[in-house]
This record gives C-alpha cells, sequence and structure tokens, in this order.
C-alpha cells in the first residue's frame, strides 16, 4: 500500500522538510549520491554504491552501501538495508541498519528496525519493533511499539 496525500495532515503537507546540512554532509563524504525524484515510481530492487536520496515512490527492496534518506515527499515499501537511514516521509517494510536509524518529524515508520541506534524526533510516527545491535559486552535489546508511538506524547525509554 502506498500512501496518499491525503492521509498526511494539512499542517505536514505545507511544511517541508528537507535534508540538514549534516545529513548532506555525510551523504557527500560518502562518495556518489543517487536520487529517485519526487515524480518518480520504481519497483523491483535498488542496488546504490553510494548513498541514496529518495523523494519519489519505490515499493521493493533496497540495498545501499551508503546511506539512505528518505524526504517528506517520499513514500517507500520496501525492506532496506543500509548504513545509516534518516526517514522524514511515509515507510513501510524492515530496515536494517549497521548504524543510526532516524525518524524526523511528520515521519512515519510501519515495520521492524533492527539498528545500533534509533532516534525519533518529535512528531515521528513509529508503529512496529527496534532490535538495538548487540554492542560489545552487552546482549540484543528489543523494544516493540504495539500502537504508533508519537514523540510528542510518548517516549519509548530504553532499559
Amino acid at each position: 500500500m502506498i500512501w496518499k496525500r491525503d492521509d498526511v495532515a494539512e499542517s505536514e503537507t505545507q511544511r517541508e522538510v528537507v535534508p540538514s546540512r549534516r545529513e548532506e554532509r555525510r551523504m557527500a563524504e560518502n562518495g556518489e549520491v543517487t536520487v529517485v525524484g519526487q515524480g518518480a515510481r520504481l519497483e523491483g530492487t535498488i542496488v546504490s554504491a553510494g548513498s541514496l536520496r529518495i523523494d519519489g515512490q519505490v515499493k521493493g527492496q533496497i540495498n545501499a552501501d551508503g546511506d539512505v534518506l528518505l524526504t517528506q515527499q517520499s513514500q517507500v515499501e520496501a525492506d532496506i538495508r543500509a548504513k545509516s537511514v534518516s526517514i522524514a516521509g511515509r515507510f513501510r517494510g524492515n530496515l536494517n541498519v549497521s548504524g543510526r536509524a532516524e525518524l524526523k518529524r511528520g515521519g512515519r515508520i510501519e515495520g521492524n528496525i533492527t539498528s545500533k541506534s534509533l532516534v525519533i524526533e518529535e512528531g515521528g510516527s513509529f508503529d512496529g519493533q527496534s532490535i538495538m545491535e548487540k554492542q560489545p559486552g552487552q546482549s540484543p535489546q528489543t523494544h516493540a511499539a504495539s500502537k504508533t508511538t508519537d514523540a510528542r506524547s510518548e517516549q519509548v525509554k530504553v532499559p
């Protein structure tokens, strides 16, 4: 299922989330950046040797050696494997991230996240399970959100 623009609150559609300078700099440092433009619709497997920025719609599987950035306009239904992921749009699927997973304000994740760290900004919505990868000397930790977690009203605490 791909979300329709009507699924987004009016205040969210008027506000545009653009990548921060830090995110753009990090992606540029990792080499080439592939962009899936706002009007693009792709189905299948996307493989990127560098970083990937998605402004359009993708359904399938995404494998990136670098970072993946889903902007506010993005609508993605896929499994993603990447170095780090930042989501400001709509995402449904599973994330397997070797580093940091970040859910931006207005972003929505429906699915499971496996990462070393997870950051949910105020106004981000997460419905699924988070598995924090094992750090040296620690056992893996699993956190579930049985309902949509809205960072404005609820905080997920890590023991």
